[in-house]
């Protein structure tokens, strides 16, 4: 929906001489039209875009209703090493320009199959855009396939396609809900048309899918890729590293916080599952966030609630049998070791 946020935006920009925020939100609004069926003006306030005189850099010069250009993403992403192998394997095959340029990343959420493809820009040096899928989507029959050729032609048009990298994130979203969708056939007409505009993808531009559901995936969508990578390949003790390095990150901005990194893998080790990588990093975050800041081992304590149930309460003999030492227990506990002591041996 259009709103009065958006003509005020294009006017406070255009005064500004904000040319790159005045062109964004020129597109939005061509995007609004685009998607309430008036094609000839989102066209025309594109046409008038692509005619305007710009200092725009030629890397920024590219305007899409369906792409959205993403910043890279310079936080450490630690992955295992045959995750990481594969991806080096992908910079490799990239940069020897053989026509390999097609992968899917499957995995569970919160694997690292979204960030990885942000380092994967970064180390190809390329600009990274998402295809907004939201915007594809139309109630209108066949109207969702037609909105994927436009953007595939779009893709393929793209005036610098060596600098480009595409994200297809959650490719299932519109190739595979058949079983929810009111409209089998639709669906299928769908999934046939993204078939069809792989096939013609432009051999220098390199594109990326990710999806949760690929033991759904359609055998002939799968082929389509030059290769699939499992971002399902995480041991107890990757994650534990994992953890670890995501700590040491966020120390960084938690002044107060103590470091004890012996202490903090035990408690992610005593965890009965250790969660996938983007879970893992909010549970640590919100502990720091969430401590005292007068207790730098307070964010420790939290993380206990995530290995025993009601930690608040948790005895002393309990946190002992789970492996604890006394040493350790006065940092969780604020109790002092020699209480503790007594304490476990009954007194």
């Amino acid at each position: 929906m259009l709103k009065k946020k958006n003509v005020l935006n294009l006017i406070k920009y255009h005064t500004e001489k904000n040319e790159f925020q005045f062109r964004n939100e020129a597109i939005e609004i061509a995007r609004y039209f685009d998607q309430i069926g008036d094609y000839q003006l989102a066209e025309y306030i594109m046409s008038l875009l692509s005619t305007t005189n710009t200092f725009i850099p030629q890397e920024e010069a590219f305007e899409s209703l369906f792409l959205k250009r993403v910043e890279f993403n310079t936080e450490p992403l630690p992955l295992p090493k045959p995750i990481a192998e594969d991806i080096k394997g992908i910079i490799n095959a990239v940069n020897h320009n053989v026509g390999i340029n097609k992968f899917l990343f499957e995995g569970a959420p919160g694997t690292g199959k979204t960030e990885t493809v942000k380092q994967v820009a970064r180390l190809l040096e390329r600009q990274l855009y998402i295809v907004e899928f939201s915007e594809l989507i139309d109630s209108k029959m066949g109207q969702t396939s037609k909105n994927i050729v436009t953007v595939f032609n779009e893709i393929n048009r793209m005036p610098f396609p060596t600098q480009a990298l595409i994200l297809l994130d959650e490719i299932d979203a519109i190739a595979l809900d058949r079983i929810n969708s009111n409209d089998l056939r639709e669906m299928g007409r769908v999934t046939s048309t993204i078939l069809k505009e792989l096939d013609k993808l432009n051999e220098e531009v390199v594109l990326v899918a990710t999806t949760n559901l690929f033991e759904k995936f359609d055998k002939a969508l799968t082929r389509r890729f030059d290769t699939v990578i499992s971002f399902d390949r995480y041991e107890k003790e990757d994650l534990v590293e994992i953890a670890e390095i995501i700590l040491n990150s966020l120390l960084k901005k938690f002044k107060n916080a103590g470091r004890d990194m012996k202490l903090f893998k035990k408690i992610i080790r005593s965890m009965d599952e250790i969660p996938n990588p983007g879970e893992l990093k909010n549970m640590i975050k919100i502990s720091l966030a969430f401590s005292a800041p007068d207790n730098e081992y307070d964010y420790l304590r939290r993380l206990l609630k995530y290995v025993v149930k009601n930690s608040e309460e948790v005895g002393l003999k309990e946190l002992y049998n789970i492996g604890f030492t006394i040493r350790e227990i006065e940092v969780l506990t604020g109790i002092s070791k020699s209480q503790v002591a007594r304490e476990l041996k009954g007194d």
